[in-house]
């Protein structure tokens, strides 16, 4: 039996998601910027992602942009606002516990002599928002946040922190990296005060290499690719026609059965997380198991380094992440699991398990036996 619970990692395509990427890429493989009936048939294909995508968040269709996944989405969001904004201000704040996708461009930012404030979580990953409020200033120009750390789960509460932030001062822009987020919750960026949202494409049953960044037409963003003047001279480069066609397919898809999927999740992730304390010396990291995303379990398997377990789990056809997937193979310390102060102990011994709306009981089941048979034989051959 195989079990993949690394779906925060990446999701395995909807099937409707790879007729359409196979269609534009064998049928209508025109280049949407071709005035010629194959540019025009291509089109209609970005058209209607747009269409499909905007209707998720109840947005304008002229404020998404397509991009190459949540990565560049939330660098052009931070170095964009940084650069269109700087006669305003040069203070961003942020949290410790964002993805590299975000505390890399503000590492950039800060060398170029930004200023960036991050506001502590508590030992369950809950940002202090009294903190927040203190720390926005009249040179604030930008306020980044996850909406769900994908390490271990924490929520966000976006809609607070937008309040918080154009309360204290309105020419703030706030971002949300919401690239674990979309497709778990509803979210309406006009209602929450988020004014840059940034998601990835293959995180919700759509194709690698693809995503958009939500950008408020009251935001001010500095186009950092420039080229043939694509997408509004905002953009430039090419359409991926075949991986928007499958991204408008998967965000449509993944919102037709949001609350039923997610509550499904969320009891088989509290049914996991209820077996896997009946295990000795097992520690469940970051938000109550009922406050977290339905999606994401972070646990600490004491004595036991988390690469080892991943291996011998991976042996069974069971397939988890020791950390964010994203920084691939590298093993500096985990920044959010940092951000709690855990103990080193359960940070090298932190395995993380993501499931989606497909994960089966059945699959956690095979993974419980294999924990409960490959613990006590790890713990007997680790190092002391």
């Amino acid at each position: 039996m195989e079990a993949y619970l690394d779906n925060s990692a990446t999701t395995r395509c909807y099937k409707e998601v790879k007729d359409i990427v196979v269609k534009t890429m064998l049928e209508d493989y025109g280049n949407p910027s071709a005035m010629h009936l194959k540019g025009v048939e291509a089109e209609a294909y970005v058209k209607q992602a747009v269409k499909e995508i905007a209707k998720t968040l109840k947005v304008q269709e002229k404020e998404i942009f397509f991009t190459s996944g949540g990565t560049e989405s939330d660098n052009w969001a931070i170095i964009g606002t940084a650069l269109a904004n700087n006669r305003q201000g040069r203070h961003i704040i942020t949290t410790p516990f964002e993805h590299a996708a975000v505390s890399a461009p503000l590492a950039w930012l800060q060398k170029q002599g930004y200023e960036v404030t991050e506001i502590p979580v508590d030992e369950r990953g809950n940002l202090l928002l009294d903190k927040l409020a203190e720390a926005v200033r009249e040179d604030t120009i930008l306020v980044s946040t996850m909406y769900v750390n994908n390490e271990m789960g924490a929520v966000v509460p976006v809609e607070e922190v937008g309040r918080i932030v154009h309360e204290k001062n309105p020419k703030t822009l706030y971002h949300v990296d919401a690239v674990q987020g979309y497709g778990k919750y509803r979210i309406y960026p006009k209602k929450m005060g988020i004014d840059l949202l940034a998601v990835s494409s293959h995180k919700i049953h759509g194709p690698k290499g693809v995503g958009f960044l939500y950008v408020s037409e009251k935001a001010k963003l500095q186009p950092l690719i420039l080229g043939g003047g694509q997408q509004k001279g905002m953009r430039s480069g090419t359409d991926n026609v075949p991986g928007i066609a499958g991204l408008g397919v998967a965000a449509k898809k993944i919102y037709e059965n949001l609350e039923e999927d997610t509550a499904r999740m969320r009891a088989l992730k509290e049914y996991f997380a209820a077996e896997l304390r009946t295990i000795d010396q097992v520690e469940i990291n970051g938000p109550e198991v009922s406050d977290g995303a339905p999606h994401i379990l972070n646990v600490s398997f004491l004595g036991v380094r988390s690469e080892v377990l991943l291996h011998t789990l991976e042996d069974r056809q069971i397939y988890v992440s020791a950390g964010s997937a994203c920084s691939s193979h590298k093993r500096a310390g985990s920044a959010s699991l940092g951000a709690l102060r855990l103990s080193p102990e359960r940070k090298e011994s932190a395995v993380r398990f993501s499931l989606c709306e497909f994960t089966t009981k059945e699959e956690l089941d095979y993974t419980l036996e294999a924990l409960r048979e490959i613990l006590p034989m790890l713990r007997r051959y680790a190092r002391k």
